[in-house]
């Protein structure tokens, strides 16, 4: 059973769409193994984000991540990285499949609604960087 980390990002928290996302997720497959709302700070943010650090973008990135509470789940299903990311659509949702959780929910590429892991390497670390092995059930 593979496992992904999804983040539902502060716009979408803001619109009130957690739920309808969840949906999403549950009604192709995806079942939450762990999931928690909270409130990231800049050093929690920059740590997850650290491969940018060195990037233009890496301080609005950050101060995007922290400007309001996220939700953090572990999802996991057959194929459980490659079904988000198609759920997700592409990073830009003026260029995602209608249907997907950024046609439908995104602002720009920047308030995009939702992460997904992109690896199954980067799935673990980023699974382990928000919860402990005690809270993924």
């Amino acid at each position: 059973m593979e496992q992904t980390l999804s983040i539902i990002k502060p716009d979408a928290v803001k619109k009130g769409v957690i739920g309808k996302i969840i949906d999403r997720f549950e009604s192709n497959g995806l079942r939450i193994a762990a999931m928690k709302k909270i409130q990231l700070d800049d050093a929690k943010a920059g740590g997850f984000y650290a491969e940018h650090k060195e990037r233009p973008f890496f301080g609005d990135l950050v101060a995007f991540m922290t400007s309001g509470p996220v939700v953090v789940m572990v999802l996991e299903g057959d194929n459980a990285i490659a079904k988000n990311r198609d759920l997700m659509g592409a990073t830009n949702p003026k260029e995602a499949k209608e249907g997907t959780i950024r046609a439908d929910f995104a602002e720009s590429i920047d308030a995009n609604a939702v992460h997904g892991s992109d690896s199954a390497q980067s799935a673990q670390r980023e699974i382990k960087y928000f919860f402990s092995d005690n809270e993924v059930l």
